[in-house]
């Protein structure tokens, strides 16, 4: 997993000896969809590698995204089969952590959950493009130590692409064996919430909720601005911006209302939750 243009197809590619796609290089996304790839190893053995879109997609929403993701892990955690790793790129190359980049993590951990993430590795890719060795070491302690502490404070790795065959299995050499239930699964499948009912789904809720107030506040200065100018071309280029916006707030507004819980519902996964519990104090001894 990972953000669009983050290295995810390639990495794959280099694992299963496929022609390296340059579509997986662009900004545009290339993973449309969830795709599996199969590896055989020795001893009649063989790895599963799975190709997921990024939350970021050219085309589609996050919501959709995360509603393709979740479907995936449901089905086949119904058929008792678990993830042995979870691989999340990142561009040594990004020079700051972008708002988009830092919504895919979020999601990401949620996602997990800390149960399973001592089986994340966190990736750096395109080292092959970094231009200062030095710059590119201090953005992995950056990383670390903020945006990717959390995780790795559960458990989580960080391990360095070097763009090679060699590198690649090295990532993934330890990630053999017996698999484990993401949080994300336990919640659909063992605790059978819907999705805007997860923790995924109520982070990618706030996000949205975030996003909607930015964008009116955005509306509000354009609208300002526009009564306030004089040149009728620049009015009519603010006024194109503010009809853009507008559109853009709407389908916010419709895919929060997508993933809004209803009350009643509200309540009753507070009650649930607080019985669990109550459960849990009376098992102790």
């Amino acid at each position: 997993m990972g953000p669009t243009g983050s290295g995810k197809t390639n990495f794959i590619n280099k694992l299963t000896g496929g022609q390296e796609d340059k579509a997986a290089h662009r900004l545009k996304s290339h993973t449309q969809g969830i795709r599996e790839f199969t590896v055989n190893l020795p001893s009649n053995r063989q790895c599963v590698l799975v190709d997921t879109p990024g939350f970021d997609d050219t085309y589609r929403s996050d919501r959709d995204i995360l509603r393709t993701i979740a479907e995936w892990l449901e089905k086949k955690y119904r058929k008792e089969v678990k993830l042995t790793g979870i691989i999340y790129t990142h561009r040594i190359t990004d020079n700051r952590m972008s708002g988009s980049v830092a919504k895919n993590l979020d999601l990401f951990a949620r996602l997990c959950g800390d149960k399973a993430a001592g089986r994340v590795r966190l990736v750096t890719t395109m080292w092959d493009s970094a231009k200062n060795m030095d710059t590119a070491d201090a953005r992995v302690s950056q990383l670390e130590e903020n945006f990717w502490k959390p995780l790795i404070d559960a458990g989580a790795h960080h391990k360095r692409f070097r763009n090679s065959l060699e590198s690649a299995w090295d990532i993934i050499s330890d990630l053999m064996g017996e698999g484990e239930a993401v949080l994300l699964q336990e919640e659909l499948v063992d605790a059978e919430r819907k999705l805007n009912e997860t923790a995924a789904g109520r982070a990618l809720y706030t996000q949205f909720q975030r996003l909607l107030h930015e964008q009116k506040e955005t509306i509000k200065h354009l609208s300002e601005e526009a009564k306030a100018q004089q040149d009728p071309v620049l009015v009519r280029e603010l006024e194109t911006q503010y009809q853009r916006l507008e559109a853009e707030l709407q389908r916010t507004w419709e895919e929060m209302e997508k993933l809004k819980i209803p009350f009643l519902r509200r309540i009753a996964l507070l009650f649930s939750k607080r019985t669990r519990s109550r459960k849990v104090e009376l098992s102790l001894p």
